[in-house]
């Protein structure tokens, strides 16, 4: 796993150092992003877990008082339109980013200690719902519908994982899709992003000019690649080449047989959690490393997704590979928390009494 994790990350540096001329200056920031990731993830990795759930609510209530802050003017960073930045002189912090962990950590402990009472309405299923809501409701207002979304599903996931009523879940998940589904009607940006995305080729001008050149650069790619440095859509044709829309920088630069390299990195990732998450001892860990490998792979499937034309254009990173500091940090801090479970299953007393 750490072997695919370290080989998108090189990836993704090679491939800013190989834009660099385009986007001066993101290759040296990233490399210092790159640098507190590998210390947050390298610190998640060897943290006691029974001493980090013992500080769970000091981590949900900072994660939500940086979600309301960010919302405050003044205080979070607009770009684009939207509030989801603080600003740290020299980097730019995405608050929704901390809420993956936040919510991990918060879900384990809850789910762990009410375990007996998860087929109840109130504890089992009001609860939890009610701070996944609140959390992808603080994360819409930024508005970033994408990561909205995105929590609610790996959330509601792990309530299905962890055996809370499917009848209490179906109506809610209904309900929440609904509401998304509005929020979306009522935001013209968001709503024309739908509409043009049932025909790309005639508005590849206009709201599809991003997604037409994403295609584009996974044809002139071809299986073997225009060659490291080479392509021609970073250059302006699409606009997020080195963050959103990465993917199709590299299939065009490196061919087929990278850009599958690199879903096959993701899998590796996914099969060895997958994998280990039988040897789970309790509750507590099993949800951690499950919400990890969700946020992750959920996230890289939507990415590739949108840039491939199968979903709607959002604006979402690339894991590992996509520029970006606060992200890169969470998800080697996910990795971390991951690994952290990894190697306290291996020496469990189940895993000991079983070998007896």
């Amino acid at each position: 796993m750490l072997f695919a994790v370290f080989g998108l990350s090189f990836l993704g540096l090679v491939m800013l150092s190989s834009a660099e001329e385009s986007f001066g200056g993101e290759f040296s920031r990233q490399l210092v992003w790159f640098s507190i990731a590998l210390c947050a993830g390298g610190l998640a990795a060897v943290v006691d877990l029974e001493s980090l759930r013992k500080f769970t609510g000091v981590v949900v209530f900072c994660g939500f008082l940086l979600l309301v802050f960010v919302l405050i003017p003044g205080v979070g960073l607009k770009i684009n339109g939207a509030r989801r930045w603080l600003d740290l002189g020299l980097m730019h912090f995405q608050v929704s980013d901390f809420a993956r962990p936040m919510m991990v950590l918060f879900l384990a402990h809850y789910l762990a200690k009410y375990q007996r009472a998860i087929k109840t309405f109130w504890q089992g299923f009001v609860v939890p719902s009610g701070f996944i809501a609140v959390t992808a409701a603080l994360i819409l207002l930024q508005p970033d519908f994408g990561t909205a979304l995105l929590c609610a599903i790996v959330g509601f996931t792990l309530l299905f994982l962890t055996g809370v009523r499917f009848i209490y879940l179906l109506p809610s998940a209904l309900m929440g899709l609904v509401t998304f589904a509005v929020a979306v009607y009522h935001d013209p940006v968001r709503l024309e992003r739908i509409t043009s995305f049932m025909d790309v080729e005639g508005n590849k001008s206009d709201s599809t000019y991003q997604l037409w050149n994403s295609i584009l650069a996974f044809g002139t790619g071809g299986v073997h690649g225009v060659g490291l440095g080479q392509g021609r859509q970073k250059m302006s044709y699409i606009p997020e080449a080195t963050t959103d829309f990465i993917f199709p920088v590299i299939s065009e630069e490196l061919g087929f047989f990278c850009s599958s390299g690199v879903v096959l990195m993701y899998l590796i990732i996914f099969s060895v959690c997958f994998w280990n998450l039988r040897k789970a001892p309790n509750v507590y860990q099993f949800v951690i490393a499950t919400g990890a490998i969700l946020f992750i792979s959920y996230q890289a499937m939507i990415n590739m997704g949108v840039v491939t034309g199968l979903l709607p254009t959002k604006g979402m990173s690339l894991p590992f590979v996509s520029y970006g500091g606060s992200n890169l940090v969470v998800m080697f801090i996910l990795v971390g928390l991951m690994i952290n479970c990894f190697k306290s299953w291996a020496s469990s007393p189940l895993k000991k009494t079983r070998d007896l």
